[in-house]
C-alpha cells in the first residue's frame, strides 16, 4: 500500500510532470526579459535562434504549449477547406481537441499504423492531389517522433525521406510533430537536424523530457516564422516577458538532453521486469525511449482499474484506452522510484484483480 501520508512512490503520469531544477530555477531568476510582443525580449529571442540553429531551420518561434506549436505549423501549410492527413494516433489528431478544424477549418484522415511507426507508402495512399473542385485536396503530412500513444516509437529516417521526395513531387507540405524529438535523437544516434532538415516546419517541446515548466518551440522559414507570429497573437498566444520561461530552456538544451538516455534505460528496465513477471503485457524490444505501454487485460484488469489500483500503492499511470495502460519516465523518476514502481506493477499484473 502507499505510505500513511498517501505519498506517490513513483510518478509516471506523463513527463510534462517535470519540475525545474534548482539550476533552472536560478537561470529564470536572473533571466534578462523584454516585452516578447514587441520583439524585445533578449532571453527569448535567444532561445529561438538557438533551436533553429540546432534544427537547421532558418527562423523559429516560441510558444506556450506544443499543441499550438503544432497548430500553427498546420495553419500555414493547410487552407481552409484542404485537409491533413496522419496516423490515427496522432497527437495532431488525436490530442489537440479538434483545433485543426475549429481554428482553421481544416479536416483530416488517418491511416493506421501499428505502434505509430510511419511508413512512407501509407501516407502516398492517402494523399489526393490535383482532383480540383472535386474531392478534398491533401496540403500537409504529419508526423510524430517519437510517437506518444505508439509507445515511444521512433521513426525511421529513411522512411521520412521517402515520404519527402513524394511530397516534394506532389506539392505536399510535411510538418514533424516533435514533442519529443530529443528523446528519438539520443535513442537512435540520428541528429535532430538531420531529422528536421526533411520538414517544412517542425516543433519541439521544452516542457516533457527536458523538464522546463512551460514552452515549445516552432522552427521553418524566416516567412513562416513571421507568419506564424500573427497567427500566435490571434490565437491568444502573445506573450511579455517570456524570457523568464525561454531561460529555464536555454537551460534545459544544456543541461537535459544527454541524460534522456537515463530515462529510456529505466523505461526498458521497468518493460523487461513486467514482460518477465506475465508475458504478453509488453514486448521489452519495442521499448525505444522512455514510454511504456502495457496491456494489463492479460492479467485480467481493465486499464482504469490498474490505474486505481496503482495509485493506492503510491505509483501513479495512465489509461490511454480500456486495455493499456502508459508509464513515462522522466527527469524526477530515479531508480529508486523505478524500483517502486516495478515492484507495484509486477505486483499487480501477477495477482491481477481480487474479485469480491
Amino acid at each position: 500500500m502507499a505510505d500513511p501520508a498517501g505519498a506517490l512512490r513513483a510518478d509516471l503520469l506523463s513527463d510534462t510532470l517535470t519540475r525545474p531544477t534548482p539550476g533552472m530555477r536560478t537561470a529564470m531568476a536572473q533571466a534578462e526579459v523584454g516585452d516578447d510582443v514587441f520583439g524585445e525580449d533578449p532571453t527569448l529571442r535567444a532561445l529561438e535562434e538557438r533551436v533553429a540553429d540546432l534544427l537547421g531551420h532558418e527562423a523559429a518561434l516560441f510558444t506556450p504549449s506544443g499543441s499550438m506549436a503544432n497548430q500553427l505549423g498546420v495553419r500555414l501549410h493547410v487552407r481552409p477547406g484542404e485537409e491533413l492527413v496522419g496516423d490515427s494516433l496522432a497527437h495532431v489528431v488525436r490530442a489537440e481537441l479538434g483545433a485543426a478544424a475549429v481554428l482553421s477549418g481544416i479536416s483530416s484522415r488517418t491511416w493506421v499504423a501499428e505502434q505509430g511507426r510511419f511508413r512512407s507508402a501509407d501516407a502516398e495512399a492517402l494523399m489526393i492531389t490535383g482532383v480540383g473542385p472535386y474531392q478534398v485536396c491533401t496540403g500537409l503530412v504529419v508526423v510524430e517522433n517519437t510517437h506518444n500513444f505508439g509507445g515511444g516509437t521512433v521513426q525511421s529516417l529513411d522512411e521520412i525521406r521517402r515520404a519527402r521526395a513524394v511530397t516534394r513531387e506532389r506539392g505536399v507540405a510535411m510538418h514533424l510533430d516533435g514533442a519529443r524529438l530529443f528523446n528519438a535523437s539520443v535513442a537512435s544516434g540520428v541528429s535532430v537536424r538531420d531529422y528536421a532538415a526533411e520538414f517544412d516546419t517542425v516543433s519541439v517541446c521544452l516542457s516533457k523530457g527536458l523538464g522546463a515548466p512551460v514552452g515549445s518551440v516552432l522552427v521553418g522559414s524566416a516567412d513562416a516564422m513571421a507568419e506564424s507570429r500573427i497567427w500566435r497573437k490571434r490565437f491568444g498566444g502573445g506573450m511579455r516577458q517570456a524570457g523568464i520561461l525561454a531561460a529555464a530552456g536555454l537551460f534545459a538544451l544544456d543541461h537535459h538532453v544527454e541524460r534522456l538516455a537515463d530515462d529510456h534505460a529505466r523505461a526498458r528496465r521497468a518493460a523487461e521486469a513486467l514482460a518477465q513477471a506475465v508475458p504478453g503485457t509488453v514486448d521489452p524490444q519495442t521499448v525505444e525511449t522512455n514510454i511504456v505501454i502495457a496491456d494489463v487485460s492479460v492479467s485480467g484488469w481493465t486499464a482504469p482499474q490498474f490505474v486505481e489500483a496503482a495509485l493506492l500503492r503510491g505509483v501513479r499511470t495512465y489509461a490511454v484506452g480500456p486495455r493499456a495502460v502508459r508509464l513515462v519516465w522522466h527527469l524526477d523518476v530515479d531508480d529508486t522510484a523505478t524500483d517502486a514502481a516495478i515492484d507495484v506493477i509486477t505486483d499487480l499484473a501477477e495477482t491481477g484483480p481480487v474479485l469480491p
